[in-house]
């Protein structure tokens, strides 16, 4: 990797980390805590990458975007910000900025994007109105882990492209509402947002109607899994007929589409009609960090809605973050709207929180997602393995290395189920028995008899 990367950020420790990791890899580094400064480089024709902050002393970053596109049209703009919004990560995109990163990033993965921006020359400006700065505080997606930053990141990057979306995940992730939000800021905001159900396709003039209707703005098929099969072929004849002036068209589902399509129930040149770009929304339990964020929003929003104020004990709240929440967000809500209405203190206590959660179905087991799988979860950390490597190979002997990592986990398992009987053991792995106890020695494994109960 190599050129002239200028980066501005108000944070010395962060403008340390990326000189010393940009001059490691081979590039020249200008670094500095000022806009102004970094201008002033921009204007001489130095740089062929920014790196710069949002929220700086002497102004806001992604109001000079505009500025350095007519100043150097071919150099890319990396911005990275604590901001960490679905409207700083539009504003991103609005402003054409090569990429946009929430604080805290990953050095590796900046890295690896900034070798990228290296390489791609910036896109034209293409300008387009601005959203009401006011707009952040009502949108509808509240979270600042790094599952919800994907999501914001993604959106950004799909909602002006004419490709369909299909958005997956469970019932209560707010699947409906990143259809809505790619449609709101995109720039068919001002052409119709139509929802398609399974009953508003009935009919062969069902699929051709609703986009009649939709009029060049966004089509949306509502849980399509849920489609009989002769409805999916209606569709797939209509999707087939569209031309210039199509509505861009969105699909959610809760998910198992690819085993639908394994046992027949959904077809296959629908699914890859709608699967352009596929964003899978994260559970609640899976960014437990965006609890106490989503509790805060509701209960404000219960207060401007004339409800006496409210807020969680540090109790109440820890119970909440370690809940499974399996209705997700949606369910979320109604347990705080529940407390709000019926906690009898300003503060509501950890045993009325277990109140209502006690009433709560429990979590079972997700049937038919394509998250369930195990490939999925080996295939997301290889991924994660080979990106922290910033564009460079891993060392060689991967495959062996990945082996043990899979391999030594499931012996222990398989062992600890077994009472550490070595026999039933490897008749449950389906391996010889000396093979398993080579396997033992080799990956240095503790064997412990004992009565198992099951």
């Amino acid at each position: 990797m190599d050129g002239t990367v200028l980066v501005a950020d108000d944070d010395r420790t962060i403008r340390t980390v990326l000189t010393q990791a940009l001059t490691r890899a081979g590039c020249k580094v200008h670094a500095t805590s000022s806009l102004v400064t970094l201008m002033r480089w921009v204007d001489e024709g130095k740089g062929d990458l920014v790196i710069s902050d949002v929220i700086m002393p002497d102004g806001n970053g992604l109001e000079q975007l505009p500025r350095i596109g007519e100043a150097r049209p071919g150099l890319p703009v990396i911005v990275i910000s604590a901001q960490n919004t679905i409207n700083t990560a539009i504003q991103a995109a609005e402003a054409e900025a090569y990429d946009y990163l929430p604080k805290p990033f990953d050095l590796p993965d900046l890295m690896k994007r900034a070798a990228r921006a290296l390489e791609v020359k910036r896109r034209a400006p293409v300008r387009r109105e601005a959203q009401d700065d006011g707009a952040d505080t009502d949108l509808p997606l509240i979270g600042r882990s790094p599952a919800m930053q994907a999501i914001y990141q993604l959106v950004a990057r799909v909602m002006n492209t004419p490709l369909s979306v299909l958005i997956t995940g469970e019932s209560g992730t707010g699947k409906s509402l990143i259809a809505r939000t790619i449609h709101d800021f995109s720039d068919r905001r001002t052409l119709p947002f139509v929802v398609a159900a399974t009953n508003d396709l009935e009919g062969m003039d069902g699929p051709s109607a609703l986009v009649a209707r939709a009029k060049g703005g966004t089509l949306v098929f509502d849980e399509v899994g849920d489609l009989p099969v002769e409805t999916q072929a209606r569709v797939v004849r209509m999707l087939d007929t569209l031309g210039d002036g199509a509505p861009q068209i969105m699909a959610t589902s809760r998910g198992g589409l690819l085993e639908q399509m394994e046992d027949g129930g959904f077809r296959e040149d629908l699914y890859y009609r709608l699967a352009g770009v596929t964003m899978t929304l994260p559970a609640l339990r899976d960014r437990v960090d965006d609890i106490p964020l989503l509790i805060e929003h509701f209960l404000a929003r219960a207060e401007r809605d004339g409800a006496p104020p409210r807020q969680l004990a540090d109790a109440a709240l820890d119970l909440c973050r370690a809940y499974s929440w399996p209705g997700n967000v949606r369910q979320l809500e109604n347990v705080v709207l529940r407390l709000v209405a019926t906690a009898p203190e300003a503060e509501i206590t950890r045993s009325e929180v277990e109140i209502v959660l006690g009433n709560q179905p429990a979590m079972e087991p997700i049937k038919g997602g394509d998250s369930d799988k195990l490939s999925a979860s080996v295939a997301k950390h290889l991924r994660r393995y080979f990106d922290l490597h910033g564009g460079e190979l891993p060392p060689p002997g991967l495959y062996q290395r990945i082996l043990r990592e899979v391999e030594a986990p499931l012996i222990e398992i398989a062992l600890d189920a077994t009472g550490g009987n070595q026999a039933r053991c490897a008749d449950l792995l389906g391996i010889n028995r000396n093979t398993l106890r080579k396997k033992i020695t080799d990956l240095d494994i503790p064997v412990t008899r004992r009565r198992k109960l099951m």
